[in-house]
């Protein structure tokens, strides 16, 4: 007489399910382990999102990662070279300096730079309000990285490969450290306006399981049923809902069980029990009207301060990571009509950037949020020649540059008012001190508790990393 009901998923066994219920569950560990698959999973499953500690203790917990879409010009923001002026309309020393596009002569900043803070780093007007902050910073002049075009360089910065699908630095950050709130995405990508170029695969999971991928928001929006689509249902009850969720569950969990706890099966079950729980949380965590006005006020106005206002609110509330783009498209791409662009957009976020800085610190939240300034690449010390096209005629604008730009760190164990690294006289090529993206990506890791070689996931046969087979951290960028 059987002991239980029997179950026709049961009457058909593959070879590797009799072996694991014949008493050879070890056995079958052991090969999910040399396969790359996480031990949790194959012993019967565990929230991937639970938290986790990483490799070291470490200050930094979160993310907040500014991403000035499109490039911004580093010799008009944090990286002065006045010897342009001598240069002013004539060619430089070194001749033209083409990167994708052909350039003139020497193109001063139309911006004015001074010494703020105990540390005396030298910073422009546009970015006058983030600079009240500059001895919580580390300015790293030294960037480069490896083409002059958008697409391979927002993916290098953003996945560190940037060709081949490749998980996030957001999907691995979450992967290795799971999240402090169940109820709200572990990874949140804003971006005001749609997708930027490369679209989702900028906070793609890539080959991890898919519960790690970012969560897009569509900052434009206020209402939270236009920032997260279905957030609500109007047709059923909550209660009700939990009853048709639980019996999906366990119809999904009944699927899983024959297919040997699949990584992206058990990534939807998690979604779908994360977007049931952020009904209750997600509405609250976006809706800034509940900052006390002085808050609105610091922050200032306008769709950019706004989500850059819900970066703290989430992380505040236990999100891992948070990406804040400025806008879809390129934005900050100012190949003509450099000096009206960038003081335009440089308004829309300078205040906001400060606010944030500021308002971490006075919450004791500065220490555990590690937070990051840049682009994908800055731009060219000299004028972009004008074409047909968008800037026939103007001769005022920057070409890109991946030979050398900046990018700032705040907050975690980072070292306040430290520049690392510097350009050329010219600020055209980094020659002191060069700091690769994979090395950024690195000092990341590092900051956050990890040693960025052993942070791994195996996949079609061989390890995987952030940094594939490069990277250094950057020690000097660190405290202590």
């Amino acid at each position: 007489m059987l002991a239980h009901d029997a179950r026709l998923e049961h009457l058909a066994l593959t070879r590797r399910e009799l072996l694991g219920r014949c008493g050879m569950g070890l056995g079958a560990l052991a090969l999910g382990q040399l396969m790359g698959e996480p031990a949790a999973a194959v012993a019967g499953g565990s929230n991937p999102l639970a938290p986790r500690e990483p490799h070291f203790p470490a200050k930094a917990k979160h993310v907040i990662h500014l991403f000035m879409n499109g490039g911004p010009s580093h010799v008009d923001t944090f990286d002065p070279k006045p010897i342009l002026e001598k240069f002013a309309g004539k060619e430089l020393p070194m001749g033209n300096l083409k990167t994708e596009r052909p350039t003139g002569a020497a193109l001063p900043s139309p911006f004015k730079f001074r010494k703020y803070g105990e540390s005396g780093i030298e910073v422009s007007e546009l970015f006058a309000k983030t600079a009240e902050s500059i001895d919580e910073i580390a300015v790293i002049r030294s960037m480069f990285a490896d083409v002059p075009n958008h697409e391979p360089s927002l993916l290098l910065m953003n996945c560190g490969a940037a060709r081949q699908i490749r998980p996030s630095v957001g999907s691995w950050v979450t992967y290795g450290l799971g999240t402090e709130n169940q109820n709200l995405p572990a990874f949140v990508a804003m971006c005001p306006g749609g997708y930027p170029i490369q679209e989702s695969q900028n906070w793609q999971a890539g080959f991890l399981p898919g519960i790690f991928q970012g969560t897009y928001i569509d900052t434009k929006h206020t209402a939270i049923e236009q920032l997260i689509d279905h957030i609500r249902n109007r047709r059923i009850s909550l209660p009700r809902q939990r009853e048709q969720l639980d019996l999906l569950a366990r119809l999904n969990e009944r699927h899983q069980e024959a297919r040997q706890q699949d990584a992206e099966l058990e990534a939807r079950i998690q979604s779908f029990e994360l977007a049931f729980r952020m009904q209750t949380e997600a509405a609250e965590a976006f809706d800034v009207s509940r900052e006390p006005q002085h808050i609105l006020d610091m922050y200032g106005p306008g769709v950019q301060a706004r989500q850059i206002l819900i970066a703290r609110r989430l992380v505040e509330r236990g999100v891992r990571f948070v990406q804040v783009w400025h806008g879809a498209g390129q934005p900050w791409d100012s190949h003509d009509d450099l000096e009206i662009q960038h003081r335009r957009l440089a308004g829309q976020c300078d205040q906001a950037i400060g606010a944030l800085l500021k308002d971490l610190k006075q919450r004791g939240l500065l220490d555990e949020t590690l937070i990051v300034w840049g682009g994908e690449f800055g731009r060219t010390p000299a004028v972009e020649m004008p074409k047909q096209g968008s800037n026939a005629g103007k001769i005022n604008g920057r070409d890109h540059n991946h030979y050398g730009f900046t990018v700032w760190l705040a907050g975690g164990d980072v070292r306040g008012g430290y520049v690392h690294g510097a350009t050329d006289e010219f600020g055209f090529r980094a020659v002191e001190d060069r700091v690769h993206v994979h090395d950024l990506h690195a000092t990341l890791l590092h900051l956050l508790g990890f040693d960025h070689l052993r942070l791994t996931h195996r996949y079609a046969g061989r390890d995987f990393r952030l940094t594939d087979v490069h990277g250094n951290v950057v020690h000097e960028v660190i405290r202590g």
